[in-house]
């Protein structure tokens, strides 16, 4: 009876609690967005443990990360164009003029953390002082986490495009890009560069984050990532990207040059300055730097916080994050995003909409997945190649040098064996001599090098085996010689042939002869005019097969035999 009567209790129970929950839903479903986020207080996310930290896993439904430019393994990008269309073909983007914003840098340095606070900004613009929301309210968006591993793979975009309007009234869509963090352990510098300059390449706003200073290596390699780009792009002038942002983060000299965007203008003249001082490479740097970008602007953002960057557990609560950190966040989002500083894409000046925007992901993908484009290379790389090249080309001119003084222009004809010889001698000099030069990468770096050299040498011998033979007056004369021996042959033949009464053998016998006559001639005006050197080549080749297949058979032949009737009679003489 007791067990029945708890039973009853507790169907009625749970049918009030389901009445109560319908009422719920059905008052959340008359409220806006944002009256459902006020309300509902700290967000509620899905998410697991990895390495220590907490990464944020977007449900389906839910606005989240579309993988665009994905990784295929083997140091190769391809793009995902199926998403890619869901997006840019999407009826909020598809005809709008688009504004692309774009975080790239050095892998580690909070890019992910960044643009999920523009995410937050984007989708709370009607509240502009209280856009950061709720101090206990975990931060999410694109996927993030502490540690020293590596977390954006390739390049994301922002499911949701969030739509405003330009200052002229127009409705512009608005797309969020994360990018794959730079020197990483697994990254090549081709993945980098290639990252780095397609999302320039795409972005309206490229936001180049850096930690704590604009280092001469961030310069160089932003000259590197944005040079391949261009190249990419075909284009040598100014002014091929749009708009650059050094977002220099944990600035710890405020003293110097204060937070925010008005200390990044001061720092920025100071470091991107060009004086007559400076060193031509640290000049060409800065001075590429301006002409690429139609505009270079530069933000001072604050440390976050020691918890921010040591708890594992961090969710990106606004209570657990520096005060200046949250002013200046405050104060970035809306410069590149407020109604007033969009900056919609644009290509040679024209403003593109989500269908031309898909287009040139196409297109620009299609340019880094082919093979025209250079291989991009790291320092060392660059510098031990450089080096091995100097070597290589030191070698082969001590090579050329013998040899010219072996078989120079001046210098007379020298048989083959000897000259083969004096090849093979100083091909081993030239060889040892760049073996024996102190060069960068190491041995089987330095063999591909070396097999060069040996390809370089023996083409360059063949040229000399060439020039050798042309100062040997017997094979200058082999073809007016040969033509001559033909003539009399042939005359004397056309004789005989006559005289024994063969008429028609005869004539041919003659028409042969005035062919040979005629050849002699044609040779002899091209060897002395030169002019009509193709026909004097087809000669000369023609009188080759009759030295080889004739003349050279039919000597050997008749010296074989002559030397065989000498060995018979001195034989018989001895038996005699």
């Amino acid at each position: 009876w007791k067990l029945k009567w708890n039973f009853e209790h507790s169907k009625r129970h749970l049918k009030r609690q389901g009445f109560f929950l319908c009422l719920q839903l059905k008052k959340i479903d008359n409220m806006s967005v944002q009256e459902v986020r006020r309300r509902r207080g700290p967000t509620q996310t899905t998410g697991e443990e990895q390495d220590g930290g907490f990464t944020h896993i977007p449900t389906s439904n839910k606005p989240h990360p579309i993988p665009i430019v994905v990784s295929k393994g083997e140091h190769e990008f391809e793009l995902d164009v199926e998403a890619l269309q869901q997006l840019l073909l999407s009826e909020e983007v598809r005809e709008r003029k688009v504004v692309v914003l774009s975080v790239a840098g050095a892998f580690r340095k909070g890019k992910s953390f960044l643009l999920d606070f523009l995410i937050r900004y984007l989708e709370r613009m009607d509240l502009p002082r209280d856009w950061l929301g709720d101090p206990d309210e975990p931060l999410t968006g694109f996927p993030w986490r502490g540690g020293s591993e590596r977390e954006t793979t390739g390049i994301l975009m922002w499911s949701q495009p969030f739509l405003s309007v330009l200052p002229t009234g127009e409705e512009v869509a608005i797309l969020l890009m994360d990018t794959q963090g730079a020197f990483d352990n697994r990254s090549t510098v081709k993945d980098c560069a290639t990252i780095f300059a397609l999302s320039t390449m795409l972005a309206s706003v490229q936001v180049f984050n850096l930690s704590q200073l604009i280092q001469e290596n961030d310069l160089q390699h932003l000259q590197l990532f944005t040079e391949y780009g261009r190249l990419a792009l075909e284009s040598g002038s100014s002014g091929v990207f749009q708009s650059l942002t050094f977002l220099v983060r944990d600035w710890s000299y405020p003293y110097e040059h204060s937070f925010g965007i008005e200390g990044g203008y001061g720092y920025l003249e100071k470091t991107l300055n060009i004086s007559d001082e400076q060193h031509k490479e640290l000049m060409e740097v800065r001075k590429h730097i301006n002409e690429c970008f139609k505009s270079v602007t530069c933000f001072l953002m604050p440390y976050p916080g020691v918890k921010v960057a040591t708890s594992p557990v961090f969710d990106g609560r606004l209570s657990d994050i520096d005060k200046k950190f949250l002013d200046s966040v405050r104060e970035f989002a809306p410069l590149f995003l407020a109604q007033d500083n969009l900056v919609v894409k644009e290509i040679n000046g024209t403003p593109i909409n989500g269908r031309g925007l898909l287009e040139l992901f196409k297109i620009y993908m299609k340019i880094f997945q082919g093979e025209d484009l250079p291989e991009p290379k790291g320092m060392l790389q660059a510098t031990a190649e450089a080096n091995n090249l100097a070597a290589q080309a030191d070698s082969f001119d001590l090579y050329n040098r013998e040899m010219e003084i072996v078989v120079g222009g001046d210098q007379p004809y020298l048989n083959e064996e000897q000259l083969n010889a004096k090849h093979q001698a100083i091909c081993e000099k030239a060889l040892d001599l760049f073996k024996s030069v102190k060069k960068m990468g190491g041995e089987s770096y330095s063999k591909q090098f070396e097999d060069k050299l040996k390809e370089q040498i023996k083409e360059a011998f063949e040229h000399f085996q060439a020039q050798n033979a042309s100062k040997n007056i017997f094979a200058a004369a082999r073809t007016p010689a040969v033509l001559f021996s033909l003539m009399v042959i042939l005359y004397l033949l056309s004789s005989i042939f006559y005289f024994v009464g063969l008429t028609p053998v005869s004539s041919l016998m003659n028409w042969s002869l005035g062919a040979a006559i005629l050849a002699l001639v044609v040779w002899s005006y091209v060897r002395f005019s030169g002019q009509q050197r193709e026909i004097g080549q087809y000669i000369d080749s023609f009188v080759e097969t009759i030295w080889d297949n004739v003349i050279i058979p039919g000597y050997t032949l008749a010296l074989n035999k002559g030397m065989q009737t000498a060995t018979g009679i001195t034989i018989d003489k001895k038996k005699n």
